[in-house]
């Protein structure tokens, strides 16, 4: 799990440090992300001169819940356009309706062509505060891979656990988590006339056969694309939705045992070194999985390289890239065996 910081109040005036207490691993996720850096000094203070202070209000991850309740109705083949992915596209609806936050809810559907003809995509999208100017996009993407037909095993499917199940019953643990503040930050007006968050999970991120520009990344190609031509604030003539985003934190590839979590972009790694399970992981307090690792140092130079040769044509992040590269800033969580050298990603071959 991961986890950002949320400030009381957007302002440094407003900000307070939270009170000093020991953490353990409930604290896996924690009061959201903090959206703009608003009083540096005891952020930075905490993070790197104090030990993590947490209230025990805000521990309220459940890794029963997460397991049965929202990753569980997840773990079935979820090819676009079929009846598996309606059905877990109303778990993900019926899961973010059932909070208390109030979250504005819609299926951005559309049609679009494949290889295999016309198709129906629907990206599932979820917005705490639509008239907020400034979002914070925490994004996965719901649809699995069609594997090739196997003449002797033709009931085989592909579930995609890791890619991406996993990852998207996190963001929904995430969000039922911190309900009860997240619903509290509504009523403060002059908080959320700032910056909100905004949940997506794209679909058609897979290629239906060989994977070309125009064979993958159909939901994030058409959501970027709509929302360079969406005015926001509504009725703006100057800016659009896509110019609204601050960050974008797409989560892939997680679930795997012993995961490599590094920094692909640098101008990134001031919220890369935010992660809550990085100083955890440094005091020695995640006991039931200590070997797991978080790296923004040691292997930047090796994936940098990789990334930009591969990374960034072959993931939602190629898309929005294009639009917003040199004004926005992108994050990027992924696995990789740590088992091996970074420049041998066990995924890359299987999946590219």
């Amino acid at each position: 799990m991961f986890t950002l910081l949320f400030s009381k109040k957007q302002m440094g005036t407003d900000c307070h440090a939270p009170k000093k207490k020991k953490p353990t691993i409930k604290y896996a996720i924690s009061r959201g992300p903090r959206f703009i850096s608003g009083c540096p000094l005891w952020t930075w203070q905490l993070w790197n001169n104090q030990s993590l202070g947490l209230p025990q209000q805000y521990a309220q991850v459940d890794g029963h819940r997460l397991w049965e309740t929202h990753l569980r109705p997840l773990l079935i083949e979820r090819v676009p356009g079929t009846a598996g992915s309606q059905t877990i596209r109303q778990h993900i609806l019926s899961q973010l309706d059932s909070l208390s936050a109030g979250w504005t809810l819609e299926e951005n559907s559309f049609v679009s062509s494949t290889p295999q003809g016309k198709v129906t995509f629907t990206n599932v999208l979820a917005v705490l505060d639509p008239t907020a100017p400034r979002r914070l996009l925490l994004a996965c993407h719901h649809d699995s891979k069609i594997l090739p037909a196997d003449p002797k095993n033709p009931k085989r499917v592909f579930v995609g656990a890791s890619d991406s199940a996993i990852p998207c019953a996190m963001i929904l643990e995430l969000a039922t988590a911190l309900d009860t503040q997240l619903k509290a930050l509504k009523l403060i007006t002059d908080y959320l006339s700032a910056v909100t968050l905004q949940l997506v999970f794209f679909d058609g991120e897979e290629a239906f056969e060989e994977w070309t520009e125009t064979d993958s990344l159909y939901g994030s190609r058409h959501l970027a694309e709509l929302m360079t031509r969406t005015p926001h604030p509504s009725g703006s003539t100057k800016t659009t939705l896509l110019q609204a985003v601050d960050l974008l934190v797409l989560l892939d590839l997680l679930g795997g045992p012993e995961p490599l979590i590094v920094n692909h972009f640098d101008n990134t790694a001031r919220w890369f070194d935010r992660l809550i399970t990085k100083r955890l992981h440094k005091q020695g307090l995640l006991t039931s999985h200590p070997s797991e690792q978080i790296n923004s140092q040691t292997t930047y130079a090796t994936i940098q390289k990789f990334c930009f040769k591969h990374i960034n044509t072959k993931t939602i992040f190629h898309v929005f890239l294009k639009h917003f590269f040199h004004v926005k800033m992108l994050f990027f969580f992924t696995f990789y065996s740590s088992e091996k050298p970074v420049k041998k990603l066990t995924w890359f071959p299987q999946k590219y």
